[in-house]
Parts: C-alpha cells; structure tokens; sequence
C-alpha cells in the first residue's frame, strides 16, 4: 500500500503515557509495556506516523537545573498542583546520550514497539536535537572542541549564556544552547557547527538514530543554518542540512525530516532536503482570527502547501482549546487539518484537553474530557481517512458576495479535494465569529446537469442542488459564525 500524499501525524509524551500506564500497573512501566490494545486504537484513528517525544537518555544534571529553575518551577506548579521533585525528569531535549532511556528499557525496548507499529502501518518519527547537548554529554569530556567556548568577559556581559564546566581536563568556560532571540536554555551547551569534526559526528548520530525509527523532527532545525549560525555566534559554517539528509537517505531511502522552523525560514529548509517543515505562520494567522490573512496563506504554490506540517497545539504551543475558545477551535481545526501538507496532532488534543505539559515533566495533569470536543474530532479523523483527503487534488475556491453590500463573504475560505470518479469533498469555513452568507465558485468540471447532493460529514446538513444553479451562481452559504462544513458532493440519483 503506497504512503498517502497527505499523511496524519500523532505525537506523544513518552514519559507522560508510561506514567499514566505505570498506575494501572503499580510498577514503573516501560516501552515494552505498552499494550497491543492501545496500539490498535492509534491504528484505527487513521494516523500514519506516531511521534514519541522525549525517549534518549537525559542525565541528572540536566534534571537537577529543571527542579531548580524558579521560573520553570512555577510553571510546572500551574500544570500540577501537587508538584513533587520526581514530576520533573528533566527536559527530553537536554540529551546526555542517543540511546533509548535505561528507565523506557532501552533500545531494544525500543526496536520491539517499532516493529508492533509496523504491523499496524504505523511508521515513529523520534527527536533529533542539532543545536544543543545536555551539559553532561560524553563529548564535554571527550571533544571540548565541539562546543563553542567563552570567555570572562563573555561571562561578564552575559552571564546567562555562559557556564562553567567541571571535568577531568579542567574547568571549561562553555555557551549555552540558545536562539538569538532569547537567553540560553541552562541545561545544554551550544555545538560549534563550524567544526567540521562536529558535524561529522552529528551525521553519525543522526544515521545511528535513522536505523532506529523511520523520521526525524529536527528541534529548531533553523539555528544551524550557515547563516542564522553566523549571526548567532560570529563563526561561519558549513551547510549541514543537504549533506545530512543526503547521507541518511542513501542508507534509508525513504527516511522522512521533519523540521521544526520559524522566522519565514521554511521553504529554505524545504530546499535543503526536509520534507516537512513546521507551518507557525498559519497558527499565527488563525490565533489572529483573520481570514484574509488566512486565505492568503493557502494561496501559495502547492509545491511548498504539501510540504508544511500543520498544527494545532504541540509541546511547545498552549492547548488549542484553551488557546483559541469554542467554536473558533473547530473551525481553526478544519482549516489545519483539511488542508494540504502533513496533518499534525498533539496527544490531549481530541479529548478537549486545556492544560499544556511541558517536556520537562514526566507527569500530566488528570483533566476530564470534553464530550463536544471529542465528537467533533471523531467526525473529522472520518473526514481525513477519506481517499479524497488523502491523495486527492487540492483547489482553492473563491467567495463571492451573495448579497449587494454584504461583505460577510470576506470571512469565508473554501476548497475541494477531488479524484477521479465520484469522490469530491467541498470544504468550506466562516472564519469570523458572525453569521456570513456567500457564493462558492465550484470547480467540479462534472456539474453539467442534474441534481447533486451535498452531505456535510462535520454535521446534519443535506442539500440538495441543481446542476445548472451551481454552474452559473456558485454554491448559496449561510452560515453561524466558526461553523464549518465538509460536503461530500455526488450525483442525486433516483427519484
């Protein structure tokens, strides 16, 4: 079975699902306790790729600066009440080593739930983090030269960039992982990509991890790019990317990046061998609320469209439904997920969930499910599995006013998703909190004559409409504010 154009993506807190597993079990669960059952749930949701956040070994130096940190701390106290030191395991992307953690039960742990995903068509997708080391890393001993160095004065003028590092050569002044735009992350050290001997051996981890999983997201895979790494630290670099996914593909062929990417840098990685890259920009846009801005956004080419990994909520972003309300969460929902590009989703995201779990915790909070949430999503994850969703041919469409006057059409964003045959889906979105009414332009060559129905598979609604109707004025909408629709569109047949 050939791997649809579309694909769904899930991602998962490691650490988070086997403690929430390890209460059923009363001992601490691992990779290997995962039961079949819930496997066969994920296969049934229609996902293709299952994201597991935060399986390498992290060490307790990193551990013992995320219980310290006062401003993490009081974060983590807003997720769980009744924090307790052994919540907090340390950040998953503070990496001490790329083997499968000894409390998850190792590597081959790890090879065994890869191989139960597989017989589900399940491919995993597990971190690689390019920037950074955890300070306790064997390569601060080993290869100092690796990282970038400081100096007193560095220290002096930023001495929340800079941090000594005991070992047995002596103590090293070294940086900080950071983004330029923020302070360092104190419990890593920032790697001297303008080391050759570096990035070579950040190649071998990278194709050691390829033999383990069948993708990689590559956390803020932009910091590295010759150019923002300069600007950075000073020191010019060599590319990294189109070597690395180059190298890796000639051992895996089919091996799948994943980038995580902001500051308008996603066609660039996209260039660079990444087949996809985080789309922020349409998050932004539908945060904002602004449906021209959105509508834009969509009208860019489908070569880089298909390439974007669209989301709602992930580790790093608040919970959709907290961030963005009912009702506007549905309809952003839609506009994501029924769109071209990788289909992103966060564990907690179906059920409604508010609380966001930061990757340095090994414990979520016990949140009740929200009933309308959850319908909602299982009617769309019946949408997504439809082969026009799927591997079908995507087609903005214009709205036009139904009404002289009327400029509620502004509001609305519509497209189909068409293939050969019978099988075409009209999507279409009033993306403002204010009932709107509009005429959609259809573009289905097949609307000649006749009646033809359209189904809403998000809702109850059923009409039927006559082909010439629909051919010279377009599709009559009127719709509640953040309602949306998904029509399955077919020839009326018999009486």
């Amino acid at each position: 079975m050939r791997a649809p154009q579309y694909p769904s993506l899930y991602q998962i807190n490691t650490r988070v699902w086997l403690t929430r597993l390890s209460r059923t079990l009363d001992r601490p669960a691992k990779l290997d306790d995962i039961p079949d059952a819930e496997l066969d749930r994920l296969g049934r949701m229609g996902v293709d790729w299952i994201w597991l956040l935060s399986v390498w070994q992290t060490g307790l130096t990193g551990q013992k600066i995320s219980r310290g940190h006062p401003q993490w701390r009081r974060e983590f106290a807003e997720t769980l009440p009744d924090l307790r030191d052994e919540d907090i395991p340390g950040s998953g992307f503070a990496i001490s080593r790329y083997c499968v953690h000894r409390d998850l039960g190792g590597d081959a742990a790890l090879a065994r739930l890869r191989e139960r995903l597989r017989q589900r068509g399940l491919r995993l997708m597990l971190d690689f983090v390019p920037n950074h080391t955890a300070l306790d890393h064997h390569w601060v001993e080993d290869h100092a030269e690796y990282y970038i160095a400081g100096t007193e004065l560095d220290l002096v003028e930023e001495p929340h960039n800079y941090t000594w590092v005991r070992g047995e050569g002596g103590d090293r002044l070294l940086a900080h992982g950071r983004d330029p735009c923020f302070d360092g992350w104190p419990d890593t050290l920032q790697l001297n990509y303008g080391n050759r001997d570096l990035q070579a051996a950040m190649l071998d981890e990278l194709v050691r991890i390829a033999g383990q999983c069948d993708g990689v997201r590559c956390d803020m895979a932009m910091l590295v790019l010759p150019e923002v790494f300069q600007r950075t630290w000073g020191i010019a670099a060599e590319p990294f990317w189109p070597m690395a996914t180059h190298h890796v593909r000639e051992r895996f062929p089919h091996f799948c990046f994943m980038a995580e990417v902001y500051w308008d840098l996603e066609w660039t990685l996209q260039q660079q061998g990444f087949d996809y890259a985080y789309d922020k920009r349409l998050y932004d846009r539908l945060r904002e609320g602004n449906a021209r801005l959105v509508r834009a956004h969509f009208s860019a080419a489908l070569d880089y469209q298909d390439k974007l990994a669209r989301f709602l909520e992930n580790h790093d972003e608040p919970r959709a439904a907290a961030a963005f309300g009912p009702g506007k969460d549905s309809a952003a929902a839609v506009l994501t997920y029924l769109a071209p590009g990788l289909r992103f989703f966060h564990e907690g995201q179906f059920e409604g969930y508010r609380k966001r779990i930061s990757p340095h915790l090994g414990r979520g909070p016990d949140e009740v499910p929200n009933a309308g949430v959850q319908r909602f999503y299982e009617r769309l994850l019946d949408v997504l599995q439809r082969p026009a969703a799927r591997q079908g041919q995507w087609q903005l469409l214009e709205c036009v006013p139904a009404f002289d006057g009327d400029g509620s059409f502004h509001n609305f964003i519509a497209w189909t998703w068409q293939l050969p045959g019978d099988q075409r889906l009209l999507v279409a979105v009033n993306f403002s909190a204010h009932p709107g009414q509009c005429y959609v332009q259809l573009s289905f060559p097949e609307l000649e004559r006749g009646e033809w129905l359209l189904t809403d598979l998000l809702g109850d609604a059923r009409y039927q409409r006559d082909a010439d109707e629909l051919q010279s004025s377009g599709l009559y909408l009127n719709v509640a504010g953040w309602q949306s629709h998904a029509f399955e569109v077919s020839p009326r047949c018999g009486p």
